[in-house]
């Protein structure tokens, strides 16, 4: 299949050795976006597999329709956020399924695209929601949020250690203009961020659009019922796969699996176990799995990505 232009699915060797995918499977890509993973997953599940995208970006459902069109009644593409996995399974007939991917994060044609607000350079319309029926744009938070809570959340979302004077700046500058482009909210955030003594390795702004894109997608509420669910719908030996970018969302995948490997939680003075509780899933492969440096040399921006992969015991 041939590679779609700015598109590069990130560590896709190591997904479909984890996911393991074979003729007949029924797998999940429930971040489907350009579709590169899923065209893979569908070779790898020839000549029968079917397999169910789920985005909510409009944009992504499209490209995907294009990219995966010669898989015909394979495949089903979904539009809708991943909390609703459970939901839109059992509606397309994926009751119990073999393999499920969680590819997290924002794709690299929402960060080309201009207009969608997730470049720094971009001097459209400040967005930054992958689904813009759903929420309120980045736009809304920067203009209605106060300076506390501009700062609590840079600092819990982003992790900005300069969260309290980015948010100071913001709030001065909204009082004499209104902050509607990427391009003008980075700048601002550059011109009130200390500069480095040594060579600076992101943009200053980054932090910040990470804890907006966060904020407005809801995507830290809606990661742990996700994850739940789809270890539910997963067959004994089913796959989950979850690639993250960051430390918040890696730090969830990180804790579910860990717990879900989890057998007895009882007290060891306890003569007998109480509580019930077993294994749901082990691990597949080192944890975290992260990208070759031959693959951040042709993607850099795979560079931050960390894949966690587990299967499902029998109950």
């Amino acid at each position: 299949m041939e590679q779609e232009v700015g598109h590069l699915p990130v560590m896709l060797t190591e997904v479909i050795l984890a996911l393991s995918p074979h003729p007949g499977s029924f797998q999940i890509d429930a971040t489907v976006g350009g579709g590169g993973h899923a065209s893979r997953i569908l070779e790898a599940a020839n000549p029968d597999g079917r397999l169910l995208g789920i985005d909510a970006d409009p944009r992504a459902i499209e490209r995907s329709r294009r990219r995966l069109a010669a898989y015909g009644e394979r495949v089903t593409l979904r539009r809708s956020n991943f909390e609703d996995i459970a939901l839109l399974a059992a509606e397309s007939g994926f009751g119990q399924v073999d393999g499920i991917l969680l590819d997290l994060g924002v794709s690299s044609q929402q960060l080309d695209d201009d207009d969608r607000g997730f470049s720094f350079r971009s001097t459209e319309r400040l967005d930054m929601r992958f689904d813009t029926t759903r929420g309120i744009p980045a736009s809304e938070v920067i203009a209605t949020y106060d300076e506390a809570a501009l700062a609590s959340l840079f600092r819990r979302h982003g992790e900005e250690p300069h969260a309290r004077r980015i948010a100071h700046a913001i709030v001065t500058e909204r009082s004499r203009r209104t902050i509607e482009t990427p391009a003008q909210l980075a700048e601002l955030i550059a011109a009130a961020t200390p500069r480095p003594s040594g060579r600076r390795r992101i943009h200053p702004a980054t932090r910040v659009f990470q804890a907006l894109r966060i904020e407005v997608n809801r995507e830290l509420e809606t990661l742990p019922a996700a994850l739940e669910a789809c270890l539910d719908l997963l067959k004994p030996e089913g796959r989950l796969c979850v690639i993250s970018y960051h430390s918040l969302e890696d730090r969830i995948v990180k804790r579910f699996m860990a717990r879900e490997r989890l057998g007895c939680t009882c007290p060891p003075d306890f003569p007998v176990c109480v509580c019930g509780r077993v294994p749901r899933i082990a691990r597949v492969g080192s944890q975290p799995q992260v990208p070759s440096d031959e693959e951040v040399a042709q993607n850099p921006r795979a560079r931050s990505a960390r894949l966690r992969a587990a299967r499902r015991l029998a109950a």
